[in-house]
């Protein structure tokens, strides 16, 4: 099937964004459809898959209708979605049950079996990742303790993408990034680990296909044709995890090129050729969307979430506080925040972590404090990319997508926080959808990987103030202190919390 157009479908956390991108990668019109997260108990976080499906879908149809393009012009529908989620499904790829998404921490004890079968250290080494319940195979091995009947019923564990692509194709394939976040995959034979999976009595069977994210897995049949608007026989081409597919979009592929992601949480990424192991384990990797490329990164538990809470505590009327924020000093007049409101990841992994303002005094007003939010959210970001910096020579510049980047003062905080520039992109809204339109572009021969940097320009430079950096690295080591000085804390306010 020939075409002059990529559709991509982003299926996030708080609905499925479906976008078109024309033969030279220029945006020509979105869609967005919104779908829940249940939260049945505390820790747990779940989603019905077929919300999803009806949302690409509608998504579909809608960018169709409005923007004129026939359907037969569609060259190819690629994918980004939320890793690590775990759904499992019949032989036939119909959901046993809701999907468990990325947020979900209940497998916690078989996290630690894991651990304790594989070898954490080894599972880092070989996966890329701690034995976190975050991951896929904790989520596989808790539906087969707590859920027996369903995982006795399951023929396959699919990630949220990789089913609405079975439910396009009948094809079931996942993405060497996604399989990456499941503690199953080996990242440099790019293959299912047979030890791990016979230590934990899984097998092979029970997971799809591993693919380079820009593969062609299947083409859309009748009846799913007859639903989403799509020709039957387009091309459905894999993509990857939104984290991995938002570096192609920010135009990280080359080796040493860095990005920064502010949205609810954070994150630091570059592009490699070879896995980043830290020893002491603050980062991991995932697999890139490129298939020759891995992508380090420290991800923060809340960013754009800790503004959203500060901003709404210290609302008070007509005040802007980010205007407010931009009239306080740097450095808050010695305030500092610990954005730990959701515990923290790296490069702490403590779950037990809460926020706290350091050093208030009676002097400090909301400017300040809302400040000292921003910049603390900086100095967790610094960390991670000091850790990366370690093992990544040659970062020069930082790339800024997500919410974060639209702030006027932010980006500034971040350049003068990081000793480095901080660009601003040309498709800083769309980089996920981009990334998965990429993929998509390459695998049908519309694109090649070198697009990804053409269409991400840099459309503004924001250079470090260098009048503020010794202030900051000064309030970097206190940063630093103040969470070690708590960290006992946390554990003991966990025990009253229990």
């Amino acid at each position: 099937m020939s075409g002059a157009y990529i559709l991509a479908h982003d299926l996030g956390t708080s609905g499925n964004k479906a976008t078109l991108f024309d033969a030279a990668g220029r945006l020509v019109d979105s869609a967005f459809a919104p779908y829940t997260t249940q939260i049945p108990s505390p820790n747990w976080a779940e989603q019905e898959p077929q919300a999803w499906w009806e949302a690409v879908c509608t998504t579909s149809q809608k960018l169709l209708d409005s923007s004129g393009v026939p359907a037969t012009e569609i060259a190819a529908v690629g994918f980004s979605g939320m890793m690590m989620g775990c759904l499992p499904v019949d032989a036939q790829g119909t959901p046993l049950r809701s999907c468990i998404i990325w947020a979900d921490q209940r497998a916690q004890a078989e996290a630690a079996l894991i651990a304790a079968r594989c070898g954490a250290d080894e599972v880092y080494q070989r996966c890329g990742h701690r034995t976190s319940p975050a991951y896929v195979a904790p989520k596989i091995l808790w539906v087969r303790a707590h859920q027996p009947e369903i995982y006795a019923r399951a023929a396959k564990f699919l990630a949220p993408k990789d089913y609405i692509v079975q439910r396009l194709t009948s094809e079931f394939a996942t993405d060497y990034s996604d399989a990456s976040g499941t503690l199953l995959f080996d990242l440099i034979a790019r293959r299912w680990h047979q030890p791990f999976l016979e230590a934990l009595d899984l097998s092979a069977d029970q997971l799809p296909t591993p693919y380079p994210s820009n593969t062609v897995v299947g083409r859309v049949t009748p009846q799913a044709a007859r639903a989403s608007g799509l020709a039957p026989g387009t091309p459905v081409v894999i993509g990857g995890g939104d984290g991995s597919c938002a570096g192609v979009g920010a135009g990280v592929i080359e080796p040493g090129a860095a990005y920064c992601v502010i949205g609810t949480s954070a994150w630091i990424s570059v592009s490699t050729l070879a896995p980043v192991p830290d020893p002491l384990q603050r980062t991991m990797t995932f697999h890139h969307v490129h298939p020759q490329r891995y992508a380090p990164m420290g991800v923060q538990q809340m960013a754009g979430g800790a503004r959203a809470w500060a901003w709404k505590a210290l609302a008070d009327g007509d005040l802007d506080l980010d205007a407010a924020a931009a009239t306080a000093p740097p450095g808050a007049s010695g305030l500092i925040f610990l954005p730990y409101l959701m515990g923290e990841r790296s490069p702490w992994w403590n779950p037990q972590a809460r926020g706290a303002f350091v050093g208030l005094a009676m002097p400090h007003d909301k400017a300040q404090m809302a400040r000292a939010v921003l910049e603390g959210v900086a100095f967790g970001l610094r960390q991670i990319l000091d850790s990366l910096r370690e093992h990544v020579p040659g970062i020069d510049a930082v790339r800024l997508i997500g919410g974060g980047g639209k702030s006027q003062l932010w980006p500034q905080i971040l350049a003068d926080i990081f000793g480095l520039p901080i660009h601003r992109l040309e498709l800083t809204g769309e980089a996920t959808s981009w990334g998965a339109a990429v993929a998509a572009g390459v695998a049908v021969g519309l694109y090649d990987w070198s697009i990804a940097a053409e269409r991400s320009r840099v459309t503004q430079e924001i250079a470090p103030n260098t009048a503020n950096r010794q202030r900051y690295e000064t309030l970097l080591a206190l940063f630093t202190e103040s969470y070690l000085a708590l960290a006992p804390v946390y554990a003991k306010l966990a025990e009253i919390g229990e």
